[in-house]
C-alpha cells in the first residue's frame, strides 16, 4: 500500500468482486511490460504475482475498485478478480491493528479516522438489507435498524481491537487505551418514519479525552470529522462555527419543548442531535440547547462535540456537568458558535 497523491494503491486478497460498480477502468502507458513483480505501476511498487514476466499491461484486463475514505480516496487495481474490491476493510494502513492478545495497537490519527469510517460503512451495508425499520420488540424506542448497524460496527470496532460503548449493547469488547462511544443510528425515530435527518455518530476517546470523531449523515453521505487540534472538516474541507454573539440574531436547533419564548430569532427542532450539533460546527445553526428537561446520552452528541469544539463552536452543560464521559450517564449539553451566544443560551432557562 503506497499514498500517492490522495489516493491510497493497494492489493489484497478478498472475496467479492466489483460488485457495485460499474465500467470501472483506468490508463496506463500501453508501451509498459511486466518485467518481475514487483512492478511499477501508477507511480508505485504493485505486486501482480499470477501475471507472467514481459506482458504489456495493456494486454491485461484489469479489475478496478475506487471507493472513497475519510479525506481521499482507495483505488484497488489487479490482474485477478479474486484479490481485489473491498480488501482495505481487511488490511487498513499500518497493516492489522489487532494484537495477538486482543489489545488495540497503538494507531495514528488518520488510521483510528479509517477504521471509524469502516464500521460506517459496514452500518450502511447493513441498513441496505433491512426490510423492515419499525420497532424491534425489545426496548422502548429501539428499532430493528438499530440492531443491525450496532451489529455491524461492533464487529469491525472490536476486530480492530476497540472496546466500545454502545447506545444498543452498552460496554463490549476488550479493554484497552481507546474507547469508541457508539451510536449506531442517531435519530432512528427519523428513519423509521422517513424522515432524511438520521446519522451514525463514534467518537474515541483516550485518556486525554475526545481523540477522533466521525458523522456520518446515513442518507446523503456527507461525512464531519475532526481530530484533537486537528480542526474539522466536512467531506474534507475544513469548516468552522458562525460567528453570532447575539441570541436575537441567532438560528438555533433545540431539543425538548421550550417553556416559553427566550428571544432567538428562530429555532428547528431536527430529532438528530449528532447532525444537529454538526450543523452548528458548519455554521448552518448558530448554536444548539436542550430545553425543558430533555437530556441525552454521550453517545448522541459526543461525536458531533467534538467536531464542533474543533470548528470553533463552545460548550457546555445546563447542568454543570462534565460533557466529555465514557459512561452512559444523562447529560444536558448546549453548544454555541460564541462563547455570548453560550452565555445567552444558558441564562435562557428554557
Amino acid at each position: 500500500m503506497e499514498l500517492v497523491g490522495r489516493l491510497v494503491v493497494l492489493g489484497q486478497p478478498h472475496h467479492r468482486v466489483l460488485e457495485r460498480e460499474e465500467d470501472p477502468g483506468v490508463d496506463v502507458e500501453r508501451q509498459m511490460e511486466v518485467e518481475r513483480p514487483p512492478a511499477a505501476f501508477l507511480g508505485v511498487e504493485v505486486d501482480l504475482p499470477d501475471l507472467a514476466e514481459r506482458v504489456g499491461l495493456d494486454e491485461v484486463a484489469f479489475v478496478v475498485h475506487v471507493e472513497p475514505v475519510v479525506d481521499r480516496m482507495v483505488l484497488q487495481v489487479g490482474d485477478v478478480p479474486g484479490h481485489v474490491d473491498g480488501c482495505h476493510r481487511e488490511s487498513l494502513p499500518g497493516g492489522s491493528h489487532t494484537a495477538p492478545n486482543g489489545y488495540c495497537r497503538p494507531v495514528d490519527d488518520q488510521t483510528l479516522l479509517e477504521i471509524l469510517t469502516e464500521a460506517v460503512y459496514a452500518v450502511r451495508d447493513a441498513l441496505a438489507e433491512v426490510e423492515d425499520w419499525g420497532p424491534a420488540g425489545t426496548r422502548p424506542g429501539q428499532y430493528r435498524s438499530d440492531l443491525a448497524a450496532d451489529r455491524a460496527a461492533l464487529e469491525v470496532l472490536h476486530g480492530a481491537g476497540l472496546q466500545v460503548l454502545s447506545e444498543e449493547s452498552g460496554v463490549t469488547g476488550d479493554d484497552g487505551p481507546l474507547l469508541v462511544v457508539l451510536d449506531p443510528v442517531d435519530g432512528s425515530t427519523n428513519a423509521a418514519r422517513g424522515i432524511p435527518w438520521f446519522a451514525t455518530s463514534l467518537c474515541a476517546l483516550d485518556a486525554e479525552g475526545m481523540r477522533a470523531a466521525l458523522v456520518v449523515h446515513l442518507v446523503s453521505g456527507t461525512a464531519y470529522h475532526a481530530v484533537r487540534g486537528g480542526g474539522a472538516k466536512r467531506d474534507g474541507e475544513p469548516i468552522a462555527a458562525s460567528g453570532c454573539r447575539e441570541l436575537s440574531e441567532g438560528v438555533i436547533g433545540v431539543s425538548g419543548l421550550p417553556s416559553h419564548h427566550p428571544g432567538w430569532a428562530q429555532f428547528r427542532a431536527l430529532g438528530a442531535a449528532s447532525l444537529d450539533i454538526c450543523a452548528v460546527a458548519e455554521g448552518v445553526l448558530d448554536g444548539y440547547t436542550l430545553a425543558g428537561r430533555s437530556w441525552l446520552h454521550p453517545w448522541d452528541y459526543l461525536g458531533a462535540l467534538l467536531v464542533s469544539l474543533e470548528a470553533g463552536a463552545v460548550a457546555a452543560d445546563l447542568d454543570d456537568a462534565v460533557l466529555v464521559t465514557g459512561d452512559a450517564g444523562r447529560r444536558r449539553p448546549t453548544v454555541a458558535a460564541t462563547a455570548p451566544l453560550l452565555d445567552s443560551l444558558l441564562r435562557a432557562g428554557i
